[in-house]
């Protein structure tokens, strides 16, 4: 099927579930941040499986094709994986730079970064479990946890990126062999960070995906619209990519109107293409969703586009999301017809 539909990773927590003018009023957490749950510890992972049916019912109800647990049980994208490694103190928290370049706690590396078991299997377990439709699951790529963590241990940030590229790696392989169809690797800090990213971390994604034979996926981007507002209009990290053996490359187009001639230098990727603006709370018409998508198709085969949001969904209105997924479903569909598949 041609323009087939898929989230980012994130949908909207409910209210009821996690404080969302809490986990607006700050940075993304990269150590464990419970506070932010409403619900008691000994009944949050019910709540949390409840939560992530009403995800993913949206997200069936709304037509996506390839749907996600909605990162429910998750404070952010990385910190599930990054805090259940061996040789993080998560106890004693160091501080990094955020992308916005402003200090957040965050993992203090102090030994050797081990996977101790798999973490998310049984998150993509549920999920299959409660649909039909083909699903994705996503993890924290290895330069970006190496850059969110504080090294106390390793000779140099390279060395750790190495060792979180093996965690990664032996996850992904767990993910494959519990039956995902997608598995996305998070990489925003290539983007926020292209010097070292060229210098180590795409020989860290590549050892990610070392000896992986499924459908693979990496998102790099400019961060959450409701944490980072100046948006430019080019990457300074993804023609790198071309090399790389990831098979999508999810990028954003809506909130940063990139100049899309960049996907030339992604020949034989397939491109999800980020058309919805997570910046803006106006829910968009389908005519906009195809405008957005024939950008890229100037420069993409048909084939080869997957239409998307920009980043996660998180930070959005429930409403304002469950619209704005509609509207990007009614546009790939219109898109079929024009197309002819």
């Amino acid at each position: 099927m041609l323009f087939p539909t898929t989230l980012v990773g994130s949908y909207p927590q409910p209210e009821w579930l996690i404080d969302r003018q809490k986990l607006a009023g700050r940075f993304p957490p990269r150590v464990r941040a419970r506070e932010l749950w409403r619900v008691p510890e000994a009944q949050l992972a019910e709540a949390q499986d409840d939560a992530t049916r009403v995800a993913i019912r949206a997200q069936e109800e709304a037509g996506l094709d390839i749907v996600t647990d909605g990162e429910i049980r998750r404070e952010s994208y990385s910190n599930r994986f990054a805090t259940a490694l061996e040789g993080v103190d998560i106890d004693n928290p160091g501080s990094a730079l955020d992308r916005s370049g402003h200090p957040n706690p965050v993992p203090r590396i102090v030994g050797k970064i081990r996977r101790k078991h798999a973490v998310e299997v049984n998150d993509l377990l549920f999920l299959k479990k409660n649909t039909d439709r083909k699903v994705k699951i996503t993890v924290p790529g290895p330069f970006t946890m190496s850059q969110q963590a504080q090294n106390d241990f390793y000779r140099s940030p390279e060395e750790a990126a190495m060792d979180y590229a093996a965690a990664v790696n032996a996850e992904i392989k767990d993910l494959f062999a519990a039956g995902a169809d997608v598995v996305q690797i998070d990489e925003p800090y290539m983007q926020a960070r292209p010097n070292p990213a060229r210098e180590y971390g795409l020989k860290a994604l590549n050892r990610a995906l070392q000896n992986i034979d499924g459908e693979t996926a990496v998102h790099i981007c400019f961060g959450y619209a409701a944490i980072i507002h100046e948006r430019p209009e080019g990457y300074s990290f993804l023609p790198e990519l071309a090399g790389s053996p990831v098979k999508q490359i999810s990028i954003e187009t809506a909130q940063s109107n990139l100049d899309t001639a960049v996907l030339q230098k992604l020949p034989g990727k397939k491109i999800m293409v980020g058309c919805i603006d997570l910046s803006d709370m106006k829910i968009e018409t389908p005519e906009v969703v195809v405008a957005r998508l024939k950008k890229a198709l100037k420069h993409v085969k048909p084939e080869d586009v997957i239409v998307a949001p920009d980043c996660g969904m998180k930070y959005l209105p429930r409403e304002v999301a469950f619209g704005k997924l509609k509207a990007m479903v009614e546009g790939a569909r219109r898109l079929r017809k024009e197309y002819g598949g």
